[in-house]
């Protein structure tokens, strides 16, 4: 009997041990994008409370000539930078996203199950590949291309870089668009069929709709990665400090110019503090992201719980 009740004290401890530990770590990792949002805030608001320079002037300013000294007294308007983020981006939205709704349409539509099982790991696979890789092939594959096809002066350019970070994001839209309709119940096109419909307009009238917070969530996926994306668009977009008045032209984005010039700008100086105002841009759009995903959750969560 002593020996049962030690072993059951001893199951209790290393439970409460295990909760104990569980709840540390789930606390911990919360806390991490807390901390780091701290961080950036403090770090990036020394542009306007150290050097004086108003929200205004950074957001919609084309002027990028911060001084890299503790005095300021330059101009650090980013907005040629925000321009150019938002312009690659669409880009690639507008070019991967036919292909990612066409890819995932066949798979879980059309493709018999040996094929689903033989292409979803090969788009799958496209996420393993590094971003260095993707910028390398672009710049040696894709930019002699498009000097051969199009009358550009460079190659590097927009173009590139929103073709580079379409193939990138892919795999994400796809793949998040292909588990939301394999989510819509097999008994709703039977229904669609059995009323008559075709197999495009039950996919077109009850796959997609009943899908689409699953879509959405995947586009949103999409664009933050290529919105946080900075070393295969610097290899193939050019790096100039210019607005993005061309597809067919360099530009540059908030990621390129973080990671181009964080490594050379003196710290404490107005040039670092701009560049750590950048990084809180980006760190906030990324937020609201990933809060226009959870609004688009709860919503449909609304919808089919009325339903």
């Amino acid at each position: 009997m002593k020996a049962m009740d030690s072993v059951v004290r001893r199951a209790h401890r290393n439970e409460k041990a295990a909760r104990t530990f569980i709840t540390i770590c789930g606390i911990g990792m919360a806390l991490v994008p807390l901390l780091i949002g701290a961080f950036l805030f403090i770090k990036g608001t020394d542009t306007f409370t150290l050097f004086g320079h108003s929200v205004t002037e950074f957001l919609f300013s084309g002027q990028w000539k911060p001084s890299d000294t503790a005095e300021g007294g330059g101009q650090v308007g980013a907005a040629m930078f925000m321009a150019g983020s938002l312009v690659t981006c669409a880009l690639a939205l507008l070019i991967s996203l036919p292909f990612s709704m066409a890819s995932s349409i066949y798979m879980t539509e059309i493709a018999t199950p040996q094929r689903r099982r033989l292409i979803q790991p090969a788009i799958e696979l496209f996420t393993g590949i590094p971003s260095v890789v993707y910028g390398f092939v672009g710049m040696t594959v894709l930019i002699p291309a498009l000097r051969k096809i199009f009358p550009m002066p460079f190659g590097f350019s927009v173009l590139a870089a929103g073709i580079v970070l379409a193939i990138m994001i892919f795999p994400t839209i796809t793949t998040m668009a292909a588990d939301a309709m394999a989510a819509v119940p097999k008994s709703w096109r039977e229904a669609s069929y059995g009323l008559g419909a075709t197999r495009w307009e039950t996919i077109a009238h009850i796959v997609l709709p009943a899908a689409k917070s699953g879509i959405f969530t995947g586009i949103i996926l999409g664009l933050a990665r290529a919105l946080g994306e900075a070393l295969a668009v610097a290899m193939v977009i050019g790096q100039m400090k210019v607005f993005p008045t061309s597809l067919f032209l360099p530009a540059s984005t908030l990621t390129t110019a973080i990671s181009a010039d964080m490594g050379g700008a003196m710290e404490g100086g107005e040039y670092n503090a701009a560049l750590w105002t950048m990084a809180l841009v980006l760190f906030l759009l990324s937020f609201l992201f990933i809060f226009i995903i959870h609004q688009i959750n709860a919503a449909s969560e609304l919808k089919g719980g009325r339903n």
